[in-house]
């Protein structure tokens, strides 16, 4: 999933990790995870096995993608991380068979949640902030062929959301997963998805109204446009 954050990310990973067949874990953070050589003999041998950095960082991240899904007992895995949006290049390279759900939400109501998130934030940072994901996203979106999920879409009407979502990842649509506060999906914490109270209710909740046009900061008005926010 290529998202920025405040998106409605773990609204989304919660409700395909209600289904049966759908592995969606918190956010994996991968980018993160790196292969370092501590003597010039460990790179000089796995050179020799064609692994390079790259090569065995993806090897680590796949393995950990491969352990999860196997413990869950599921088929198909789903990873929304929104820092995926900054590095989509390289799950490209790495899963060039994978197939990527954009997820978009209108630019200022993104800024607004982040907002909200903490009362020491500055607008002006913020904004920076937010821009550094949907930048990311919508270089993706021009890149990589996906489907576009909108948070507005998926909040009004769950049903048909993840009905488009199954059909693109082919698996049958289960009713189950429109009450996700039934499952178990691990602990709801800052740092690895959503943690607010409306998460932690296990019901979709509705979304905030959208800004008046006029309220849109400058900034961020090019994405706005770009994602069909604005004329």
């Amino acid at each position: 999933m290529i998202c920025p954050v405040r998106s409605g990310s773990t609204l989304l990973r919660v409700l395909l990790n209600s289904h049966p067949d759908i592995c969606a874990p918190h956010e994996l953070h991968l980018r993160f995870v790196r292969v370092a050589f501590e003597r010039h003999y460990a790179e000089l041998s796995m050179k020799e096995l064609g692994l390079d950095q790259d090569e065995l960082e993806y090897v680590l991240w796949d393995r950990i993608m491969h352990r999860e899904l196997v413990a869950s007992g599921k088929r198909v895995l789903i990873d929304k991380t929104p820092g995926n949006a900054t590095f989509h290049e390289r799950l490209v390279a790495g899963w060039p068979d994978a197939r990527f759900i954009f997820l978009l939400r209108h630019p200022a109501s993104i800024v607004a949640s982040l907002m909200e998130t903490r009362p020491d934030r500055e607008l002006t940072s913020t904004i920076r902030e937010a821009l550094t994901y949907l930048e990311g996203v919508e270089e993706a979106r021009k890149s990589v062929p996906g489907l576009v999920v909108r948070y507005e879409d998926l909040v009004a009407d769950p049903a048909t959301v993840t009905r488009q979502v199954c059909q693109y990842v082919s698996v049958r649509w289960d009713p189950r997963m429109l009450e996700y506060g039934r499952s178990q999906h691990g602990t709801f914490r800052a740092g690895i998805g959503d943690w607010t109270l409306k998460i932690r209710s296990g019901r979709v909740q509705p979304g905030r109204e959208l800004p008046d046009p006029a309220d849109v900061p400058e900034q961020l008005r090019p994405i706005a446009r770009a994602w069909g926010y604005l004329d």
